[in-house]
């Protein structure tokens, strides 16, 4: 018998029997039965017993409780039930959501790690995603705290402000968030770049993120991240880049760092059948970025001596690719 388990009942029994064990005064039997918990989710039936039964309201009490490793355990099991969408929709209806978050400044990096991808969950759903917009100032300010923080929280943190701002970008875009993404763009860690830059595609979506990206002189920055190694880095400075070109003055503003090449460089590269589902968000973007830029006569000049490739795109494999192709060259090509 593995000694840091529980001993676990037979068949449907199973559950409510860690769930009693779990009220144990010694914190050694607390933490048993919150493994065997961890272990036993992972079976279907198991899972779906410890949803529908109606146990997790206690768990309140273990989010409190005095022992780290008591908290840290609790939270992975809340971990493991959020990764599917019955336990998300579950957590949000429940009590456990106020004790949760107040675990975000445990001294514990473990226990801080498991509640933030608890919300990373939560916020893959929109209603989730709602939920946690409460969340966002508190958010803000850690982020902005001088000590640092372990690198994957940080990552996971940029990760909560993404789904959030997605369906909501103002909460983030009133508490400074395109200078505080923006500061992020040069950061030594990838997954930080990535993570910062897919909140700013986000914040960039209403007008008032667009010319804030351009007052705050971001686009050079972004101009750079096209030309990164990483594919989902690329993709989303272009897509902010994609966003700010619908305003005339960022038309002059991309325009006037050369970004064209660069946008053509990206649509003519040759890709593989799995590499090319991979970069499809990236030429769209890189292709309604063109129409925009088409708009402007120095535009237009460059990419009509650019149609063959422009043509080439036009009948690609993908519809979508396909039809904003030949969106692009329509406007290209335009006569008054």
């Amino acid at each position: 018998m593995d000694p840091d388990r529980a001993s676990v009942a037979y068949g449907r029994r199973a559950v409510p029997q860690l769930f009693e064990q779990l009220q144990q005064p010694e914190t050694s039997g607390r933490l048993r039965a919150l493994t065997s918990l961890c272990d036993l989710v992972h079976e279907p039936e198991r899972f779906y017993q410890t949803i529908t039964g109606g146990f997790l309201e206690q768990l309140k009490v273990l989010l409190e409780d005095q022992d780290p490793s008591v908290r840290t355990k609790t939270c992975e099991l809340l971990c493991l039930l959020t990764t599917r969408s019955l336990g998300r929709l579950f957590l949000i209806s429940s009590s456990l959501l106020p004790p949760l978050w107040e675990l975000l400044d445990d001294p514990s990096s473990s226990c801080r790690r498991n509640v933030y991808l608890v919300l990373t969950h939560l916020a893959e759903l929109p209603a989730g995603a709602d939920v946690l917009h409460t969340l966002v100032p508190r958010l803000m300010l850690k982020l902005q705290e001088e000590e640092e923080e372990e690198e994957e929280e940080k990552v996971l943190l940029l990760s909560i402000l993404s789904s959030c701002s997605r369906v909501d970008p103002l909460p983030t875009l009133s508490l400074n968030g395109v200078h505080l993404m923006g500061q992020r763009l040069s950061h030594h860690s990838l997954d930080i770049r990535r993570e910062a830059c897919a909140v700013l595609l986000e914040l960039s979506v209403p007008e008032d993120g667009k010319r804030q990206v351009c007052d705050q002189q971001l686009l050079p920055v972004l101009v750079s991240l096209l030309q990164d190694e990483d594919v989902e880095l690329q993709t989303n400075a272009a897509g902010v880049i994609m966003n700010v070109v619908i305003l005339t003055s960022g038309k002059h503003l991309i325009l006037g760092l050369k970004v064209l090449p660069i946008l053509l460089e990206l649509l003519s590269q040759e890709e593989e059948e799995e590499e090319r589902r991979g970069r499809k968000a990236l030429i769209l973007y890189c292709l309604q970025t063109l129409a925009s830029l088409a708009e402007a006569p120095s535009g237009r000049r460059v990419l009509l001596e650019q149609l063959p490739l422009l043509e080439r795109r036009s009948r690609d494999q993908d519809q979508d690719i396909q039809r904003v192709a030949q969106t692009t060259i329509r406007v290209v090509t335009w006569t008054p």
